[in-house]
């Protein structure tokens, strides 16, 4: 839900740091939107990618990080954005700082909860991509889909979590999301 306390109000990175413990929010474009705590299954689909994707770097040996929120993701380098994906991957180490990353992640993935909907379906996607994300995952566990968008080839394919789903910035790397989600 957007803050709307004050009308036309700018926040900045400092009223995020000014929330009570326990209180996440992120900040696009100055206006702060607040975050209900992720569900079980959430946090077991982005353990398990970030696991899948973390041990695929560690076993080429490169040089990108993968990073679990809550972690600080400043997209345009200014004070009025701070997100915090469920995933990301960072391959310029120059990005990283001690707080997160200043700009852009390669590679953005958000696991979709029900109050979540509205930002990482319209929000998010377009700030993602305007501020040159690569790629972008958004994986919904309601409807069982994945729709990746590919920004640096304009493709946007949409995956059930039983296909093997093929990332654009490591063309031998295909993820199964499925095993998360069986009983």
């Amino acid at each position: 839900m957007a803050s709307s306390a004050i009308e036309n109000q700018v926040y900045t990175v400092d009223d995020i740091y000014d929330l009570p413990d326990g209180v996440r929010a992120e900040l696009i474009d100055g206006e702060v939107y607040y975050m209900a705590p992720p569900m079980r299954e959430h946090q077991r689909i982005v353990g398990r990618l970030s696991r899948i994707i973390g041990n695929y770097i560690d076993a080429k040996q490169g040089r990108c990080e993968v990073y679990e929120a809550p972690f600080q993701v400043r997209l345009n380098k200014d004070d009025k954005n701070y997100v915090e994906p469920d995933i990301s991957v960072i391959c310029d180490p120059g990005k990283l700082t001690d707080y997160g990353c200043a700009g852009a992640p390669d590679w953005v993935i958000e696991v979709v909860s029900p109050g979540s909907v509205k930002m990482d379906y319209g929000i998010k996607l377009f700030k993602y991509r305007s501020a040159g994300v690569r790629e972008y995952w958004l994986a919904d566990p309601t409807t069982r889909n994945v729709i990746v968008y590919n920004f640096e080839k304009n493709d946007v394919t949409k995956f059930l979590f039983t296909d093997p789903i093929p990332s654009g910035i490591y063309p031998d790397l295909t993820i199964v999301i499925e095993p998360v989600v069986s009983q």
